[in-house]
């Protein structure tokens, strides 16, 4: 397989894959999304296996990659429907966090260009008696986001998903061209320890005969 073959283009997607899953991986450990950080490891543990058998043309590491790549189009999609609120699903849920703490997406508060306002004041609702006591508690408000944090987070869930799939379909053709590869020089007996010609290394016993010169 040539240099810009399908291989070479599964290296060029893993790499991408890998430095943007890196990328992702030091935002949501900013936010404290536990369930995205742990998913995030493992994509790249398994981005680095599919560099790795690429690389040195292994096929069972591909393949692991190959499935690998499947489920991670479905966690993004997960993901994209949590953040969209599709289907019963909230992004003001601690469902990403394992309902451990009420962090949310770091996109939320930083976003470009989020301002974010810090207002201490009673929340409203609160009866009399919490008002009295002089109880305050502290909220705050972003504003000016080019772009709201969800998007954020659906953006690069559907790049995500981009890249899973081509890496998908180019695994399966790196596969069967290293199979192909493989079976024909097999074929060829490549792989044969006994060769198709095999040379008798047993000496002959005419050669073993003393030879006698009549005088």
């Amino acid at each position: 397989m040539g240099c810009c073959s399908g291989r070479c283009t599964l290296i060029f997607l893993c790499t991408l894959q890998l430095m943007l899953a890196v990328e992702r991986q030091v935002f949501d450990f900013l936010g404290y999304q536990w369930a995205p950080i742990l998913s995030n490891f493992f994509h790249i543990i398994l981005v680095i296996l599919g560099l790795f058998g690429t690389i040195q043309y292994r096929a069972r590491y591909i393949m692991v990659y190959t499935v690998w790549a499947a489920l991670w189009v479905v966690w993004n999609v997960f993901l994209i429907c949590f953040y969209l609120d599709v289907g019963g699903l909230s992004k003001d849920s601690d469902l990403l966090t394992f309902n451990i703490s009420a962090h949310h997406s770091w996109w939320r508060e930083h976003g470009p260009g989020c301002v974010r306002s810090d207002v201490f004041q009673t929340p409203p609702g609160v009866g009399a008696t919490a008002t009295s006591t002089g109880e305050s508690h502290g909220y705050f408000t972003v504003t000016g986001c080019l772009l709201e944090y969800q998007y954020v987070e659906v953006l690069q869930s559907a790049v995500q998903i981009l890249l899973a799939l081509l890496g998908f379909v180019y695994a399966c053709y790196v596969v069967s061209a290293i199979t192909e590869e493989e079976d024909s020089f097999d074929f060829i007996g490549g792989f044969d320890p006994f060769p198709l010609y095999h040379v008798n290394e047993k000496p002959s016993p005419l050669l073993l005969k003393p030879m006698y010169q009549s005088t």
